[in-house]
């Protein structure tokens, strides 16, 4: 398609999302919402917003996101959804989970969400409500951060697993081969840099508010922590997402070390047969 034509069919989506907006019914959240985002915009400075306020975002998405499946290896019924059943969790391999994340959120993380204040000021991104996209509109430029950092992590990631480099970087990730919910961003702190580059790729593509930022790392944080989690609960919302890869997917990807490199979407794989592996194992399974 030329240019053109890509120019046509962006804007005929942005003027569908901006015509849902317009039909929607007002949300009786609104006006309190409103009222919450206007005090703080009094009471904080953009620096204090930007800065500490994205570190609270993200340090309280996590954690309260992690917690249902921290929650599970107590409860004996959701047992039967563990995809790994004969590996459960430990205390000890928990632990030292809990350690390295906090040592890479504060003393990896925190450096680079201290540039987000700047960042904001250079692109001239507003904090304003009366300019903040609706949720149709914020929900599809989270989708766009999603298509371009699932692009980046399925390179990124499979060049990570060569054979030369892999022990010296991704082998920290892969010290579980049964994963779960708190190990999500558990990784040596060079490979935070490099695989967390592509979250601020499609933020630097899209970002017209300061609200995408923390709807984005809400959007992000709850699909990696679903697919690290171990389990494949049933009704799982976010598997109404096209093409979601989902706990299965990547659960293959710790036990096997090889294959499924794609963060959030199957489509790479797919493309370039790394998937192969895993829907051979996926036969085994039906047919025992």
């Amino acid at each position: 398609m030329d240019v053109n034509g890509s120019v046509t069919v962006l804007s005929s989506a942005l003027l569908a999302v901006d015509y849902v907006d317009s039909v929607l019914p007002e949300n009786p959240l609104q006006q309190p919402l409103q009222q919450a985002w206007n005090h703080m915009l009094q009471s904080y400075t953009k620096f204090q917003i930007a800065t500490w306020g994205s570190l609270v975002v993200h340090e309280f998405i996590y954690f309260f996101f992690c917690l249902p499946g921290f929650l599970f290896q107590f409860l004996p019924f959701m047992q039967k959804y563990k995809i790994q059943a004969d590996k459960p969790e430990t205390w000890e391999k928990q632990w030292r989970c809990f350690k390295m994340l906090l040592f890479n959120h504060f003393c990896i993380q925190l450096p680079l969400i201290c540039g987000t204040y700047y960042f904001t000021e250079f692109f001239n991104i507003p904090y304003d409500w009366d300019t903040m996209p609706r949720w149709p509109l914020l929900l599809a430029q989270c989708f766009g951060c999603a298509v371009i950092e699932d692009t980046w992590h399925y390179f990124l990631h499979r060049a990570l697993h060569h054979r030369r480099i892999y022990k010296y970087i991704h082998k920290v990730h892969h010290e579980f081969t049964s994963p779960f919910g708190m190990q999500a961003e558990y990784a040596h702190p060079l490979e935070t840099l490099i695989l967390g580059a592509g979250f601020f790729i499609g933020i630097m593509v899209f970002c017209n508010h300061v609200i995408l930022l923390w709807a984005w790392v809400t959007f992000r944080l709850l699909e990696t922590i679903d697919v690290h989690s171990g389990y494949d609960i049933p009704l799982n919302p976010l598997h109404l997402i096209p093409f979601y890869a989902g706990a299965r997917f990547h659960d293959f990807h710790h036990m096997n070390f090889v294959g499924n490199y794609g963060s959030t979407f199957t489509w790479w794989d797919k493309l370039f047969s790394t998937d192969a592996q895993f829907h051979n194992h996926q036969q085994k399974q039906k047919q025992q």
